[in-house]
């Protein structure tokens, strides 16, 4: 049996055909990482089927220019190639093409995933037709002249009675918020917006006053017995209890006062109505004595008397 031999012709082997259109390369360069469209359109954000267009080299069911070398780009990070190369491949080959021919390039985004979306488009135009319509509503009642029935209305109703002599009552929030440090004490004030009011050491005799202007002010401290507050000159109540740390209690004039006054304490009126004790009477001092008298000494007798 004679033996096969296989001979070695040494013709070169053809090499395979290398991708020469954007989307070839890109489909190329994924394929060759085993990756799928999918996973490039997660690591890109971009849509599934934009991706395909891409690879397809159909740029004309792209929305435009910018956006077909932005996807292409990005899809090219996304694979680790060249994105210049890349955006250049697909603008020529845009400008080749019937899109090229009909559409302007206006501007090229540097990443799709950065482009507004449309529902933020509508949503400014939603809000610039509110604002619009509300000017609109506004300026109809300020230039409307007022009816003869609101006119009569207006004459018909009694003025409001004035104390002669009674001074107006000054409103809460017109009063001055004080706070005086009876100790040494850590505090911060703050709005409602969180802009710090006082933030700090309040020393014992310092004073801080609330700024009228304030909007919802708050106070944060660890021992709110160590400061005195007033209102308007008026005492008010302790804003928690002794060496227990308050947070976000309201200091405002309304909120204070709807605290009431701080309490009397019960020791200082008994410590002055208290009768002072009677003052000890003086001792007379022990007078002596007199010494018992002595007997009287004998009188002397007369010689040769028994």
């Amino acid at each position: 049996m004679a033996e096969e031999t296989e001979f070695d012709t040494g013709a070169p082997t053809p090499p395979e055909a290398q991708p020469t259109t954007p989307g070839a390369k890109l489909r190329a360069a994924r394929e060759a990482q085993g990756l799928s469209i999918q996973d490039v359109a997660t690591r890109t954000r971009i849509a599934q089927r934009q991706l395909e267009a891409v690879e397809r080299d159909d740029y004309a069911a792209l929305p435009g220019i910018p956006y077909a070398v932005g996807f292409a780009r990005a899809y090219a990070r996304a694979v680790d190639l060249d994105e210049v190369a890349i955006a250049a491949d697909v603008r020529h080959a845009v400008h080749n093409s019937d899109m090229g021919a009909n559409r302007y390039e206006a501007f090229e985004p540097l990443d799709p995933a950065r482009v507004p979306p449309r529902r933020l488009a509508w949503v400014a135009l939603a809000i610039v037709v509110l604002l619009v319509a509300g000017y609109l509503v506004w300026r109809t009642q300020i230039l409307t002249p007022p009816t003869g029935e609101e006119i009569a209305r207006e004459e018909s109703a009694p003025a409001p009675a004035r104390t002669v002599g009674a001074p107006a009552p000054v409103p809460p929030a017109a009063q001055p918020v004080v706070f005086t440090a009876v100790d040494d004490v850590w505090l911060r004030i703050y709005d409602e917006a969180g802009e710090r009011l006082k933030d700090g050491l309040l020393k014992k005799g310092e004073r801080f006053t609330l700024p009228a202007t304030a909007k919802g002010p708050m106070i944060l401290t660890g021992r709110p017995q160590a400061l005195s507050v007033t209102v308007g000159g008026k005492a008010i109540a302790p804003l928690g209890p002794a060496d227990r740390t308050i947070a976000d209690v309201p200091v405002n004039a309304e909120a204070l006062l709807a605290r009431g006054a701080a309490p009397v304490s019960a020791a200082a009126p008994a410590a002055a109505t208290a009768p002072k004790p009677a003052a000890p009477r003086p001792v007379p001092a022990a007078t002596p004595a007199p010494a018992a008298a002595e007997p009287a000494a004998p009188a002397p007798q007369p010689a040769g008397e028994p």
